[in-house]
């Protein structure tokens, strides 16, 4: 089946989708993306795009940040993203990946010029294993400051970092990784929230700890006051609350809800993945599916049915 792709105003064919190898933001790093999930309900043979208008104002302000003019409204790039779903046509849980870039074909890193706009889409199962608890380690990499990168606007770029954290756990023999902020507090994983479970509370890094300002982070937050009565809680994280955790897991677009059960060689709690985050998790998956009405408006379908 032809995969399509939204580019320069028009659906074109991915195989005819290509910039120039001059490309501003390929050059230099220079764009700003969101990564949005839609799952698939077997049951009702439909597909449901997760809290898709929150990703788009999210672009919207990562756009201001990094002194770029989207070209379409928050009304009109989900109009766009539903369109290219239904033409697309999956029957499986799919990533979105819509992207803002300096399209300019010139040398020299400075923010002028034109701007771009694309959306694509692919099958995507579990980014990491969900089944079972993480191994994690705290990276040897510190996560950059906002006055650096901004951690509150995704941007390519910025995702360097994130490349060498991952990487450096891997190779390590972990499943991912821990990141500090330049203060020594925990911030984040590297391409994800976290939160841990303390005396039945979630605590979770501020934004002020240089974390990206998670939308499946305030959905978990939500879950948790709404549904199960817990307190939430953000505050710095010192490393070593880490090791005495009751709970830990990560929360993101792609981690979804990721159960911790090992940090740093140390067990999390008893070692098993923790009853608080097995029923925020087992939640999640029936919500994000649109199987919880109370959370249909988190949720956009497809297909006309």
């Amino acid at each position: 089946m032809t995969e399509y792709v939204f580019m320069d105003g028009e659906f074109v064919q991915e195989s005819n989708a290509k910039i120039s190898v001059r490309t501003h933001a390929f050059l230099y790093g220079t764009s700003i993306f969101e990564g949005i999930r839609a799952y698939w309900n077997e049951e009702e043979k439909q597909i449901y795009i997760f809290r898709m208008r929150e990703h788009y104002e999210r672009i919207h302000r990562s756009a201001r940040i990094m002194h770029m003019k989207p070209a379409y409204s928050v009304d009109e790039m989900c109009d766009l993203t539903v369109e290219l779903l239904r033409k697309n046509a999956p029957e499986t849980d799919t990533y979105i990946r819509p992207t803002i870039y300096k399209s300019a074909q010139a040398i020299g890193p400075k923010l002028t010029g034109p701007d771009s706009f694309l959306v694509f889409t692919c099958p995507l199962g579990l980014y990491v294993d969900i089944t079972k608890g993480l191994s994690v380690c705290v990276s040897s990499w510190r996560r950059l400051d906002d006055n650096m990168i901004p951690p509150r606007a995704k941007v390519g770029g910025a995702y360097a970092n994130t490349a060498l954290i991952i990487t450096e756990a891997i190779n390590a023999g972990y499943d991912e990784a821990l990141v500090l902020s330049s203060e020594g507090h925990v911030s984040e994983g590297s391409a994800m929230n976290f939160y841990l479970v303390e005396n039945g509370k979630l605590v979770t890094s501020p934004i002020t700890d240089n974390i990206l300002i998670g939308i499946t982070r305030d959905a978990v937050k939500q879950i948790a006051q709404n549904e199960f009565g817990l307190e939430v809680v953000e505050r710095p994280i010192d490393r070593t609350e880490l090791y005495i955790a009751d709970e830990a897991f990560y929360c993101g677009t792609g981690a979804q809800v990721s159960p911790i059960t090992k940090i740093d060689s140390r067990p999390v709690g008893d070692g098993n993945v923790g009853p608080i985050t097995k029923k925020i998790q087992d939640l999640y998956f029936e919500i994000v599916k649109g199987k919880v009405d109370k959370y249909k408006n988190w949720c956009t379908p497809i297909y006309d049915r």
